[in-house]
C-alpha cells in the first residue's frame, strides 16, 4: 500500500488525487498539512483522511507517509519537492514542476541521487486518448509531420488568483501553456527551438495569454497558445498535419468530461471514442506502479527540464524573465 500526504489544502486536491484513490486499490491518502491546522482539520474531516499536520515539515517527518502530492503554488513546487525528497518521501508534483530549467535540473539531481520516485502530474498523459495519439504521429498514419498547433485557453477573471502572482512564479505560459508545450513535444517526440512569441500582460512581466512559434528537428513547424483571460475564452485543441493526413483533437487534457478524436488521411474520416475514466486515475495507476514496482513513468524529471527549458525559451523571445523560485 502506498500512503500519501498532502502538501496543503489545496482546490486541486480532490479531483486530482483524493477522488481517484478511491479507484486504485493500492493507493491511500493518509495525511494532510497545512499552514493553518484548522484548515488542514477541515479539509481532512471533510474528505475523509485521517492524518492531520499543522505545518509541511511535520507532515514530512511522519514515518508513515511514503509519498507526498505536491500542489503548493508554482514558485514552491521546487522546494518542497527538494524537502520530500531530503525525508525520504516520493513525490508526484503538480505542474509546471519548477519556476524553471534551472530548478527543474537541481531536483532531477537530487531525485536521482535519492532513489526516489519524481514524477510530475501531467494527467492527460497517461490517457489512452493520448496515448493513442502519440501511436497514430509516430507511428507514421500522417506521414511526414508538418506542424503541430495544440492551446490551452481558460477563463480566470480573478485576478487576485495565485496565477498571476509573479512572486509565486505565476503567468498563464506557466499554468495552462505548460500543457500545451508539453502536448506539442509528447507529440513531436522531439525538442523544439522558440522562433518567436508574443505575451498580452495582466501586468508588468504577469503574462494573461502567450502564443509562441515553435521550429522541429527535421523542419516541421508548431504554435503553441495559452490564457487565463483573452478573447479566446476557452479551448482544448492539438492538432497534427502530416503529408498523408490530420489529426485533430478537441479537449486532450480531461478526455474523460469529453472529447473529439478525428483523424482524416486518403482512405477517410473517421473517429475514434475513449474511456470515461479520469486522466488523474491513470496517473495515480502509475506512480503507484513506479513507486511499489519500479515501472517507468511519462513524465519522469528529465522530461520535466526539457519542458520548462521551452517555458524560459517562450518568456525570453517574448521579452520576459523566466520565473523564480518563491522566496
Amino acid at each position: 500500500m502506498l500512503r500519501i500526504g498532502v502538501l496543503g489544502a489545496a482546490r486541486i486536491a480532490p479531483p486530482a488525487l483524493i477522488k481517484p484513490s478511491q479507484s486504485v486499490a493500492d493507493v491511500t491518502v493518509s495525511a494532510v498539512a497545512a499552514r493553518d491546522r484548522v484548515r488542514a482539520q477541515a479539509f481532512a474531516a471533510k474528505h475523509g483522511i485521517p492524518g492531520v499536520h499543522g505545518s509541511y515539515e511535520e507532515l514530512l517527518a511522519d514515518p508513515d507517509i511514503d509519498a507526498v502530492y505536491n500542489p503548493l503554488p508554482n514558485g514552491l513546487h521546487g522546494r518542497w519537492t527538494l524537502s520530500a525528497l531530503d525525508a525520504g518521501k516520493h513525490v508526484l508534483c503538480e505542474k509546471p514542476f519548477t519556476a524553471n530549467a534551472e530548478e527543474a535540473a537541481t531536483v532531477a539531481d537530487a531525485a536521482k541521487e535519492a532513489g526516489l520516485v519524481v514524477m510530475e502530474a501531467f494527467h492527460y498523459r497517461y490517457h489512452p486518448l493520448f496515448q493513442r495519439a502519440v501511436e497514430i504521429v509516430r507511428g507514421g498514419e500522417l506521414g511526414e509531420v508538418r506542424r503541430i498547433e495544440t492551446a490551452l485557453s481558460f477563463p480566470l477573471p480573478r485576478f487576485s488568483d495565485i496565477r498571476y502572482n509573479l512572486a509565486l512564479a505565476g503567468g498563464a505560459q506557466m499554468d495552462a501553456g505548460c500543457y500545451a508545450v508539453h502536448m506539442a513535444r509528447s507529440l513531436a517526440g522531439a525538442e523544439p527551438e522558440v522562433v518567436s512569441a508574443k505575451a498580452k500582460l495582466h501586468k508588468p512581466e504577469v503574462d494573461r495569454a502567450m502564443t509562441a512559434e515553435l521550429r522541429f528537428p527535421g523542419g516541421a513547424s508548431g504554435r503553441v497558445s495559452c490564457s487565463m483571460w483573452s478573447s479566446s475564452l476557452l479551448r482544448l485543441t492539438a492538432r497534427v498535419e502530416g503529408t498523408q493526413g490530420t489529426l485533430s483533437i478537441l479537449n486532450p487534457i480531461a478526455p474523460q468530461a469529453f472529447h473529439r478524436f478525428t483523424v482524416r488521411t486518403a482512405a477517410g474520416r473517421r473517429t475514434e471514442s475513449f474511456p470515461k475514466r479520469a486522466s488523474y486515475a491513470y496517473q495515480l495507476d502509475a506512480f503507484a506502479a513506479a513507486v511499489l514496482r519500479g515501472e517507468p513513468t511519462l513524465t519522469p524529471p528529465s522530461e520535466s527540464i526539457a519542458n520548462m527549458a521551452v517555458i524560459d525559451a517562450i518568456y525570453t523571445a517574448a521579452g520576459l524573465s523566466p520565473r523564480s523560485p518563491s522566496a
